[in-house]
């Protein structure tokens, strides 16, 4: 126990990941607030036939509409509770895998289920289709990958949310336990990932 509390202290390595932790939440968070502001200004498409014409017209907007701000988002999480797990392990370590794990397999799972440039690569050869079969095939490709998606905008259940909000939710209540962390940084940090599920629930419980 005391050579691991000398290395947390004195490694240079776990230094440079709190600095990186702390950076990628910050990038996390000006990437969030982008990324609405960016949907305000142009909504996402609701049907394929929208989509494909969407990145026929601009593909940049194509892409960042298909939740392509949320690629980078996703992978500075891997930072994000990375440092936290390596700080807060001591705090509880039982709770801080659950939480890293959670954390990791959202993101996996977000990466293999967020297909914008299969989108417009989609879209591209709709526009080059010669025949009726041909688009009709590429519509149909296109609405699977928009289904396989998950995401709540396009109506399904983004699970890759639901696990980096439970992995946040837990980090937030170990947090609690943890001098180096102020008690309203854990609030808000439970308050917000407590709303993330509840709109997560919300909408599978709707889901019609």
């Amino acid at each position: 126990m005391k050579d691991e509390s000398r290395i947390d202290k004195g490694d240079g390595t776990f230094r440079s990941l709190y600095k990186l932790g702390g950076i990628a939440a910050l990038i996390v968070a000006a990437l969030t607030l982008g990324e609405i502001l960016f949907f305000v200004f142009f909504p996402p498409p609701e049907t394929i036939h929208g989509w494909f014409s969407l990145f026929q017209s601009n593909a940049l907007i194509g892409l960042l509409d298909f939740w392509g701000l949320e690629i980078p988002m996703y992978l500075m999480f891997i930072l994000v509770f990375l440092a936290l797990y390596m700080h807060l392990r001591k705090t509880n370590h039982g709770l801080m895998v659950i939480a890293l794990a959670f954390a990791l397999l959202g993101v996996a799972i977000f990466l293999a289920t967020n297909n914008p440039f299969s989108m417009l690569t989609l879209s591209k050869l709709h526009a080059d289709a010669t025949t009726e079969a041909q688009q009709s095939a590429l519509l149909a490709a296109g609405q699977t990958i928009l289904a396989n998606t998950n995401q709540r905008a396009v109506g399904g259940f983004n699970i890759a949310l639901l696990l980096v909000s439970a992995a946040g939710l837990i980090t937030s209540l170990v947090m609690l336990q943890d001098h180096l962390f102020s008690r309203t940084s854990a609030t808000i940090g439970i308050l917000a990932f407590a709303l993330s599920l509840a709109d997560y629930l919300r909408q599978a419980l709707t889901q019609s």
